[in-house]
């Protein structure tokens, strides 16, 4: 099957390894909505602005690649904590991550970020990501580091 369409999903670097090594992805605080949108066989990133999301120090930098493993959104088993917001089950889906080394966003010349102000984007927590984008990623991320 031919890649159609890539994405870039927003998290934490840490929160980014962990969806990792368990083969799974959650955008935007475990809400449906965003995961909706992506197609088994999509190409798909994650970009973290920072290591923690507590962390003040930017990271800006992608670090995780892979590709959607399954056709619908799924709702995890355990549930997710939000506080004072009380608890759910984040809806997921499954991701085949590849073995990559994290790289810097601005040491990378990518068609997304040669538009002025595209981190603007970000704060949806998903945005389109070209083919051509995602196969330099995929390039540069597969380097011994």
């Amino acid at each position: 099957m031919d890649m159609e369409q890539a994405w870039m999903g927003v998290v934490s670097a840490e929160h980014a390894a962990i969806g990792a090594e368990k083969g799974w992805i959650q955008l935007n605080h475990g809400k449906r909505n965003n995961l909706r949108r992506l197609r088994r066989g999509d190409g798909f990133v994650f970009y973290s602005s920072k290591q923690r999301m507590s962390d003040t120090k930017p990271l800006r930098a992608v670090t995780q690649l892979g590709v959607v493993a399954d056709d619908e959104p799924y709702q995890a088993d355990e549930m997710m904590s939000m506080g004072a917001h009380g608890t759910f089950r984040p809806w997921r889906r499954d991701v085949a991550f590849e073995p990559v080394t994290p790289v810097a966003i601005a040491d990378v010349v990518l068609e997304l970020t040669s538009a002025p102000n595209w981190g603007y984007a970000l704060r949806y927590g998903l945005v389109p990501l070209s083919l051509a984008d995602f196969e330099t990623l995929r390039g540069v991320m597969s380097q011994p580091s």
